[in-house]
């Protein structure tokens, strides 16, 4: 018997399987594990091939139950298999209970089924919340208290629970955070168990640079998983030791990477993890990053994208070692393609692009064959390709491709191209090239230019590592380690550059900056923190499987930054005119307030409190009732800051419309006779004093709400029938304290003193191109009207918005107040958590 084949990585039939596994949302790891096994391989490749799965987008917890079906359903007939795999698909089934209960189903019923029969039977639309799920372990422990002692029966509760029929479908996740929940209420928290002595082991990682550094929110991110497993500098394969040596000579075994953008459209959320990735790695260990255009596209490539990607890596905290661009390179990457056709590894092609794709196999049913050029002779493709630089052929009448290897399983080993003619003045070289090189061609030669020692991007480039790696060894130059990370999407958006060119050009959105898109301009714009992005993407962790992030998640990162950074101000969003009526008409208490219950060097701010106040129109009821605690007719309310109460004893309304316009209120301050109890709520407010400028009047105030209804937008036919009309609220005449000008002040005051300082330093470390068409490095990149942000308190966070106007920000030595032709413009960064005190 023959010995059975060893598992090899590194072969490209495996990677175009690992490929496809990935592809329907499985990490490399469990794809590669898959694949281990070939009878589950084979089952998985053909359930995702009939059922076209590899086209569909789908998310790792969709993948995972593709796999258990082609695991644990392999006996199920084929068309059972799929009326499963469809119910995957359209998350009817949503987790491996179903899927196993889907699995017994068919094991004694056959197509056709009764649909309700089978959604019954497989929990199908059974939604159980947390909240059920906690309420019912909850009611578990606390009838099965007396064989419950503590965190010693942990595994037993939860397996108890889970054999409920109240939770038959709950998930297991939220099942076990709701037992933990419960114990940790009944018995305390869970001691640690204190870990057994080891003998320390010298690390073979590159050593952490000793330096903090701020762009590094978690080091734990690159000392594990995905990066902590990273090769060190100097163990990629080379082709002769020479070229190992001489890398390292170069880097002297640091650790080099880069960001290597095309320069056609504004970056997004998903780009914030390659940023993060490739700056934060290198800053680690010591090391440098570039940020390298990939300018190979002149057609496609503005300046404004040029300048933007620059200003959003260095808003996110990040400063480039070099700016290079690929257009650096032109002349190599020349005279390397025409040592590629000399070694007799490229030749000039004169096929349509058609005829490619029909000799690529492409087609259905159609064998891969060789070009009818593809043997012409090396000089005759050496004369061609100087033709081609020559202008002898326009556009599609000649390329040239690299001759790799036509029986190899991977398409990125199909005779790929690398140069073809593109007649277009480049914004650097201008006329002097008539032919561009292909990202293919470009990428990793570029990477050895510039002595990459790790070449990090995203799992769509994984079959690109077979033909990086051979076009390196082709020409014999040195051969950086491409790895690939899986990219972040986040739900409820687009990101696709095309789709939001047309939101923008249609009037949907009023430019790549809108806050309602996941852009990184749009989210500078919206007041988004650029420390809550980069903590954000640390909390997901760097692994190979792409990461399809809830919104609520990404907020949720962003009120964390917020909370403990963001002054407290008072402001009502629709003011309601309260009157004291046991305060004299000129009557002023001025009430010093903190900025921050929490951060003492926040400073504090002097606010007047009068006989006239404004509160939130949604802070009073007409009808009262047991379970509300703000202002109605007759009850008593706390003012935040304020020495003292206020009991509501009348109101006007309207006459022509019935709404109340004016409450009467009495001050609680004791003078009567009367001690008031201490009330069971309080409410934010703002006074009218005319003399201090108070209250702050807001022109505009935006209120941004999901753009998309749904959470995959782009899986659409037309994603636009899917816009929400009511993403955009303005609010018009909200009332803000005065304290707003001293924040604002000190915010932009600060961030300019700090960004001059940052661009100073990184002016004298970085090494910037000396050409005229270098972009250059300037404070104006890092900072704006978003430096300005707030809790308005029981409201929600508030930066200043790009088009708001106030003179007084602008002028070094002004004192801080409104000027005539200002414009004062808010936009809501995100809602506050639910609040207890609001909800009722």
């Amino acid at each position: 018997m023959a010995p059975k084949a060893k598992f090899d990585p590194n072969d490209t039939t495996v990677l175009t399987t690992i490929s496809l596994f990935t592809s329907i949302g499985l990490t490399h790891t469990k794809a590669t594990e898959t694949v281990r096994n070939t009878r589950n391989s084979t089952s998985l490749k053909e359930l995702i091939d009939r059922n076209e799965l590899a086209t569909l987008g789908l998310e790792e917890k969709q993948g995972n139950l593709i796999l258990h079906l082609a695991v644990q359903g392999s006996k199920l007939g084929l068309d059972e298999q799929d009326y499963v795999a469809k119910a995957v698909v359209e998350a009817r089934l949503k987790t491996n209970d179903q899927v196993t209960a889907s699995i017994k189903y068919f094991e004694t019923h056959s197509l056709p089924v009764d649909r309700q029969q089978f959604e019954l039977e497989c929990g199908v639309g059974v939604d159980v919340t947390p909240e059920q799920v906690y309420s019912s372990v909850s009611d578990y422990v606390e009838s099965n208290s007396s064989d419950v002692a503590g965190w010693i029966h942990l595994t037993s509760v939860l397996s108890g629970v889970k054999n409920t029929p109240a939770l038959r479908w709950a998930s297991t996740l939220d099942v076990k955070t709701s037992v933990e929940r419960v114990f940790t209420e009944r018995y305390g928290p869970k001691e640690a168990a204190k870990p057994k002595a080891r003998d320390a082991k010298p690390s073979s990682r590159p050593k952490a640079a000793e330096t903090p550094n701020a762009t590094i929110p978690e080091k734990a991110v690159f000392e594990q998983g995905f990066l902590g497993g990273l090769h060190k500098p100097g163990e990629n394969p080379q082709l002769s030791s020479r070229l190992r040596e001489q890398h390292l000579a170069v880097t002297g075994g640091q650790v080099w990477t880069r960001f290597p953008p095309e320069p056609n459209g504004y970056l997004h959320i998903g780009h914030s993890k390659a940023i993060f990735v490739n700056f934060g790695y290198a800053a680690l260990y010591g090391g440098r990053c570039y940020l390298r255009y990939d300018d190979t596209n002149p057609e496609a490539e503005e300046a404004r994208y040029f300048e933007s990607i620059l200003e959003i890596i260095r808003w996110l905290g990040y400063e480039p070692w070099k700016v290079t661009y690929s257009s650096d390179y032109f002349q190599q990457l020349y005279e390397l393609a025409v040592e590629l056709i000399r070694r007799d590894k490229g030749y000039v092609c004169h096929c349509t692009g058609e005829e490619i794709k029909a000799n690529r196999g492409e087609k259905e049913g159609v064998a891969r064959k060789t070009c009818a050029h593809r043997n012409r002779p090396i000089s005759e493709s050496l004369a061609e390709f100087e033709g081609m630089k020559d202008g002898k052929y326009r556009r599609g009448e000649a390329i040239l491709r690299m001759k790799q290897d036509l029986e190899d399983g991977n398409p990125q080993m199909w005779d790929l191209i690398a140069y073809r003619v593109v007649d277009a003045p480049h914004h650097r070289t201008g006329a002097k090239w008539r032919i561009y090189p292909t990202y293919d061609f470009t990428h990793c030669l570029v990477d050895s230019f510039e002595n990459i020692s790790h070449s990090l991007c995203t799992t769509e480039f994984i079959l690109s590592r077979v033909s990086y790696e051979w076009l390196c060894d082709a020409v014999e130059v040195y051969k950086p380690r491409q790895s690939e990370f899986g990219r972040l999407n986040m739900q409820g958006t687009v990101t696709s550059k095309r789709k939001i060119l047309a939101l923008v050009k249609e009037g949907h959105v009023q430019g790549w900056d809108d806050p309602r898109l996941f852009t990184l301009v749009a989210l500078r714009r919206r007041g988004v923190p650029p420390g809550a992005i980069t903590s954000f993407v640390a909390s997901l962790g760097v692994s190979s499987s792409m990461s399809t992030v809830e919104v609520s998640r990404f907020d949720q990162a962003i009120r964390q930054h917020l909370e403990s950074t963001a002054p407290r101000l008072l402001m009502v969003l629709r003011p309601l005119k309260v009157t004291i009526e046991n305060l004299p008409e000129d009557y002023v208490l001025l009430v010093e307030k903190p900025l921050h219950p929490k951060l003492h060097n926040a400073g504090t701010v002097t606010i007047p409190f009068t006989r006239n106040i404004y509160i939130d129109a949604e802070d009073f009821r007409l009808h009262d009732s047991k379970d509300y605690f703000r202002l109605a007719p007759g009850k008593t309310v706390g003012l935040f800051q304020a020495p003292y109460p206020i009991t509501c004893t009348a109101y006007r309304t309207d006459p022509s419309s019935g709404d109340v316009v004016e409450l009467i209120c009495r001050l609680e301050d004791g003078k009567d006779g009367t001690v008031s109890k201490k009330p069971k709520a309080f409410i934010q407010w703002v006074a009218k004093h005319d003399a201090s400028g108070s209250p702050l009047r807001i022109d505009e105030t935006r209120i941004f709400h999901p753009l998309f209804r749904s959470d995959n937008p782009a899986a659409l036919p037309d994603f636009k029938v899917d816009l929400n009309p009511d993403s955009l609220e303005v609010v018009k005449g909200a009332l803000m304290e005065i304290g707003f000008w001293s924040v604002a002040k000190k915010a932009i005051t600060d961030a300019r003193e700090e960004e001059i300082l940052r661009t100073q330093k990184a002016l004298t470390n970085g090494a910037i191109p000396a050409d005229a068409g270098a972009l250059k490095r300037a404070s104006q990149q890092l900072f704006g009207n978003e430096v300005v942000r707030f809790q308005g308190l029981r409201v929600a966070y508030f930066t200043l918005d790009n088009d708001a106007h106030l003179s007084c920000l602008k002028e070094d030595l002004a004192t801080p107040g409104r000027r005539e032709g200002d414009l004062l413009i808010l936009n809501r960064i995100v809602s506050l958590k639910e609040d207890s005190g609001k909800a009722v």
